[in-house]
C-alpha cells in the first residue's frame, strides 16, 4: 500500500471513460475541485490519460487518477502504460480491474506493485466480497466494490446497510487500512445519498454525470448529496 496519499471519507469518484474528454472535461474537473473545497469531500478523478496533465496543472484538491496502467519498467512495450509516465503526467493515483479492463490475480499484484515502487495510490475493483477479500490481500488503497451487472443502468441506489456493513468487516479484518467505495448505477444524487446513508465511505459515477444534459448540475448534486447523507450518518 502507498503511504504517501491520505485518502480521507467521504470522498467521490468520477471517471468519464470514453464519454468525454479535452477542454470540455477539465471544465468539469475544475468544477468538482470547486466542489470539493465548498462541501469538503474528496474527489478522485479518472480521466483519459492525455487530459492528467492538464487538469492536473488546473486542480489544487481534487485527486487525479489514471482509469489504468501496466506493470511494466521503462524500456520496451510499445502502447503499454508506463507507471513512471503516469506519475510524471501529474496523477496521484491509478485504477485497476474495472470490469471494462480486467487484470489476473498476476497482473494485479505486479501492477499493484509497481505503483507503490512510483508512489501511486492504487484503487481496485471487485465485483462482489469474495473478489474483494482476495483484492485485499494485495493491500491497496482503495477497494471500488461494484455489480458487473449495475453498472451503466442508473439504478443502484437502494443499498442495504447490512451488506456494506458485511462487506466492510470482511475486507478490514484482512486490512483495516484500506477505503472501500461501493459503485456501480449510481445515476443520481437520491442515488448516492441511498449509499452513503447506509454506511459506504464512498461511491462515484460515470454515465449519471457524463451522459447527463448539464454534467456540472448533477455533479453539484451528487456530491452535496454525500456531504448530506455523511453528516446524517455520522
Amino acid at each position: 500500500m502507498y503511504r504517501g496519499l491520505e485518502i480521507t471519507p467521504p470522498f467521490f469518484e468520477m471517471g468519464p471513460k470514453a464519454y468525454m474528454f479535452g477542454p470540455e472535461m477539465v471544465r468539469i474537473a475544475r468544477c468538482a475541485d470547486e466542489l470539493s473545497r465548498e462541501y469538503d469531500v474528496q474527489v478522485i478523478i479518472d480521466p483519459q490519460y492525455v487530459d492528467i496533465p492538464a487538469i492536473a496543472q488546473q486542480v489544487q484538491r481534487a485527486l487525479v487518477f489514471a482509469p489504468h496502467m501496466d506493470p511494466i519498467a521503462r524500456g520496451r512495450g510499445q502502447g503499454a502504460v508506463l507507471p513512471e509516465a503516469i506519475k510524471a503526467a501529474g496523477a496521484s493515483g491509478v485504477v485497476l480491474n474495472h470490469v471494462e479492463h480486467r487484470l489476473s490475480r498476476d497482473e494485479l499484484v505486479r501492477t499493484i506493485r509497481r505503483a507503490d515502487e512510483v508512489g501511486l495510490a492504487t484503487m481496485v475493483c471487485a465485483d462482489d466480497v469474495e473478489g474483494a477479500v482476495s483484492i485485499a490481500e494485495l493491500a491497496p488503497n482503495i477497494i471500488v466494490v461494484e455489480s458487473p451487472e449495475l453498472i451503466g443502468t442508473g439504478s443502484g441506489g437502494e443499498r442495504d446497510s447490512a451488506t456494506i456493513a458485511a462487506t466492510h468487516r470482511a475486507i478490514w479484518l484482512v486490512n483495516p487500512e484500506i477505503r472501500v467505495l461501493h459503485g456501480a448505477g449510481i445515476g443520481c444524487a437520491q442515488d448516492v445519498f441511498g449509499v452513503i446513508a447506509a454506511g459506504a465511505q464512498a461511491t462515484g459515477s460515470s454515465s449519471g454525470i457524463f451522459k447527463a444534459q448539464d454534467p456540472e448540475a448533477v455533479l453539484g448534486e451528487m456530491i452535496r448529496a454525500v456531504r448530506e447523507a455523511w453528516d446524517a450518518r455520522h
